[in-house]
């Protein structure tokens, strides 16, 4: 855990295809302190986004999340995750395809890491999306933000075409999903 002005906060990331949809969705939770688009989980060490693009480094385009576990819950958070995303399809969201958009949930403690292997397991063997899970759930691993021109990118450009197309209907499926956790 880490002190965020005077609050007891934990950090998660977790990778649902691109960052920018990702991202727009968790600054609209509660218990959320901070959101981050970045790269995880790759082999080169401070990668850009050109790089990542390549499908060579191995990172994930990530949200690094910071929240306030007296107000929100890691299994909260991942459930916001999981009808957020699609976690049956490897590699892939909509249109995106690459290894960097896989579903990947990077964990900082052995508590997360233990609510979100129970809830895979549950989805998974509730048959949830009628596919296999395919969601990787790792220790976070070589972590770098993103570019500042990637940062609060649907706030800043809400008209822009992907945005409207694909980000702008996740935040309204989180809203209408989980009214109650939205700020």
């Amino acid at each position: 855990m880490s002190e965020n002005n005077n609050l007891k906060t934990e950090t998660i990331i977790l990778g649902g295809g691109c960052f920018w949809c990702t991202e727009s969705v968790y600054k609209e939770v509660q218990g959320v302190t901070d959101v981050e688009s970045g790269y995880s989980n790759g082999q080169v060490k401070q990668p850009t986004y050109e790089q990542v693009c390549t499908g060579t480094t191995g990172h994930n385009e990530v949200v690094r999340l910071e929240y306030d576990p007296a107000l929100i819950s890691t299994r909260e958070i991942l459930e916001i995750f999981f009808v957020v995303h699609d976690a049956t399809t490897l590699n892939r969201q909509g249109n995106d395809v690459g290894t960097q958009y896989r579903s990947g949930i990077y964990f900082t403690t052995p508590e997360q890491q233990q609510v979100a292997q129970a809830l895979i397991d549950e989805l998974t063997k509730d048959n949830a999306f009628g596919k296999p899970v395919v969601t990787e759930l790792k220790a976070l691993d070589n972590y770098w933000p993103a570019e500042a021109y990637h940062q609060d990118f649907f706030e800043r450009n809400p008209h822009q075409g992907y945005c409207m197309a694909v980000a702008a209907p996740k935040v309204a499926k989180f809203r209408k999903t989980f009214a109650r956790l939205a700020k």
